[in-house]
């Protein structure tokens, strides 16, 4: 049974790789793998279910190897299977492989028929991984791919403006998922005192007795655990996310944000439920959350303009339902629910086009007056402002955008000392009295011990705000990037002592990367004039092959798992204890607003219209 499962995952990362090396001009070709690999894996997927039913359908569990281990911490790929990953991985392959179908005939011809096709393969392998998570670090590798491949998709139209600047908003958003991942692994390890594996919470003995005598920690978990569930899948108060996620093609609408990728935080939920299943106000609050999140999307989705947007929110008003369902503990209804709603939300988003078409011919020629509704009957002062929250979406973007990004740019742009040359001289010489002070550690007072982490973590939270809002120079804010996590790794080292092992796994990645970035910023400078931050510049159509180097270069500074700096960062969250929070939030926000800032960097610099007025330009507002 465990050949079954790496089959699985090794299906589409090979498909992946071997549609990187076909050109793009052989369509067929990409087609062919894309069918054949999303074919194959629909058949073991039903192969692999009736095996594990005539098995007696018992949980599976296999612990694959062992990445890293230093002192009391383990980093290890851990698979499990149960009723719940066949449910998802039967109804995921089908979906799969029919929008790979559909796919070919409607992106044909399309300037990025090979790179929708490596990004779609590239996320199935992202989804099968987080179906067969057996614990929270094997989920978050998948986690990732799934971030990366959305911000991918959704700016598959990387020469106009909103798709880009809408795939950077949801990416952002993101960002806070995967932090709450993070903190959620972080305190989990300090309950158990290791890294617990999933099937260890279905027979671990005294689960329930650990959960009643730590229910703080407990409860800190599950709400981490339902942030995270609720980013991904734009619950309250994210639900403006999902519908400027449509702006990438119609399939990946359908796969992504109609069908797999907006239920996997419904599956995290399902997954972890025996953290929470005892806790009473976490159920209400999930509960809650899903009702608030059923009723402004219901109203948000009838005064909908566009059947991208309508379809979405309809989505989201069903998730809302599932996540009520999970919280009142019936899960094979939330199941149920779960496969109805992904088949029907991707059968609507792939008939939306000609659904459009047929009702413009058919308002056109046989129009006829909407019924009343049964807000009619209402006051029309209750009616009338319904209504005009609903079509402003309760103001749920415009809110994050004024209390959260507002500020945070706010904040940074108050640093314009913030320079090259003032990091240079000031920040770099704190940062090597900082590593005097570490070669001092063992005879330092406690009370420096507990001040030098907020300090250097502070300094860092300073560095990483500057290059969130630098719009001149690309070089500074990459630099800035570089020295956050210096800051934040020195600040940990304060907070507790890290081998030879940990330091160069971490920085292993952050070096790395830092030099084919700063690389391949100074290589296009030499070709272009400008190079800044202050609009989008749209140079992927003269220099793909530096965009693609530089984009690699911003995962591995950012944490993907390409780098030995993924499983640094988990690393670093290890050596902060449970009543750490301050520390913990501050190391939290730094990675949230590294990856923003590095994606920030990239999509300015590579993605949107071109600054060349000889190339084609979209308008704004396309």
């Amino acid at each position: 049974m465990e050949y079954f499962i790496l089959i699985l995952l090794g299906i589409p990362l090979l498909a992946f790789f071997v549609t990187l090396i076909i050109p793009k001009q052989e369509e067929y070709a990409i087609a062919a793998v894309v069918k054949t690999a999303t074919g194959i894996n629909f058949l073991l997927a039903i192969i692999f279910t009736i095996k594990w039913i005539l098995n007696g359908a018992v949980n599976l569990h296999f612990n694959e190897f062992t990445i890293l281990t230093s002192g009391h911490y383990s980093f290890y790929i851990n698979l499990y299977a149960d009723k719940l990953t066949f449910t998802f991985l039967l109804f995921g392959s089908l979906l799969t492989f029919l929008i790979g179908i559909f796919s070919q005939r409607y992106l044909h011809r399309e300037s990025g028929y090979k790179r929708f096709f490596n990004v779609f393969l590239f996320f199935v392998f992202g989804f099968v991984l987080i179906l067969f998570s057996g614990n929270f670090e094997t989920m978050f590798i998948g986690w990732e791919i799934l971030g990366i491949s959305s911000f991918l998709l959704i700016a598959f139209y990387r020469e106009r403006y909103l798709p880009v600047k809408n795939a950077v908003k949801v990416f952002s958003i993101y960002r806070i998922g995967d932090v709450g991942l993070i903190l959620a692994m972080w305190m989990s390890h300090h309950l158990w005192g290791q890294n617990i594996a999933f099937y260890e919470l279905d027979t671990i003995k005294g689960l329930h007795d650990t959960l009643v005598t730590h229910s703080s920690e407990a409860t800190i978990i599950a709400i981490l655990v339902f942030i995270t569930a609720s980013v991904k899948s734009a619950m309250f108060p994210f639900s403006s996310w999902l519908p400027r996620a449509m702006e990438g093609p119609t399939p990946s609408s359908a796969v992504f944000y109609g069908s797999l990728s907006v239920h996997i935080g419904a599956f995290l939920m399902l997954r972890t439920i025996h953290y929470w299943e005892d806790q009473f106000v976490v159920k209400i609050i999930i509960g809650s959350v899903g009702l608030l999140t059923f009723v402004l999307s219901n109203f948000t989705a009838r005064v909908q303009s566009s059947i991208k947007s309508q379809i979405g929110y309809a989505s989201i008003a069903q998730i809302g339902i599932i996540f009520i369902e999970i919280a009142a503990g019936l899960e094979v209804v939330a199941l149920i629910h779960i496969t109805a709603n992904a088949f029907y939300r991707t059968y609507q988003l792939l008939i939306s086009p000609s659904i459009v078409t047929y009702k413009i011919r058919e308002q056109f020629y046989h129009f006829v007056p909407f019924k009343k509704t049964i807000e009619d009957s209402w006051p029309k002062r209750i009616e009338y402002t319904l209504y005009s929250l609903s079509i402003r979406e309760w103001n749920l973007d415009s809110s994050m955008y004024r209390y959260w990004w507002v500020p945070l740019k706010k904040f940074g742009n108050l640093m314009t000392f913030l320079s090259i040359k003032r990091v240079a001289f000031f920040f770099i010489p704190v940062f090597g009295v900082g590593l005097i002070l570490l070669s001092t550690y063992a005879s330092m007072p406690p009370f420096y011990l507990h001040l030098l982490p907020i300090l250097y973590g502070g300094l860092g939270m300073l560095m990483v705000l500057k290059a969130f809002t630098e719009r001149r120079s690309v070089l500074t804010s990459w630099s800035l990037v570089i020295m956050n996590q210096a800051f934040i790794l020195l600040a940990i080292a304060f907070n507790e002592h890290l081998s030879v092992l940990e330091l160069s796994t971490f920085l292993s990645g952050v070096i790395i990367s830092g030099i084919i970035g700063v690389l391949a910023i100074r290589r296009l400078k030499k070709l272009e004039k400008s190079v800044k931050l202050n609009a989008f510049y749209g140079h992927v159509y003269e220099h793909p092959k530096i965009a693609l180097v530089f984009l690699l270069a911003c995962l591995g500074l950012a944490g993907f798992p390409i780098t030995p700096t993924f499983i640094g960062e988990d690393l670093l969250f290890s050596h902060i204890k449970e009543n750490q929070l301050l520390l913990a939030s501050m190391v939290a926000f730094s990675f949230v607003i590294d990856g923003i800032a590095l994606i920030r960097i990239y999509s300015r610099v590579f993605l949107g219209p071109h600054i060349k007025t000889y190339h084609d330009v979209a308008k704004r507002s396309s």
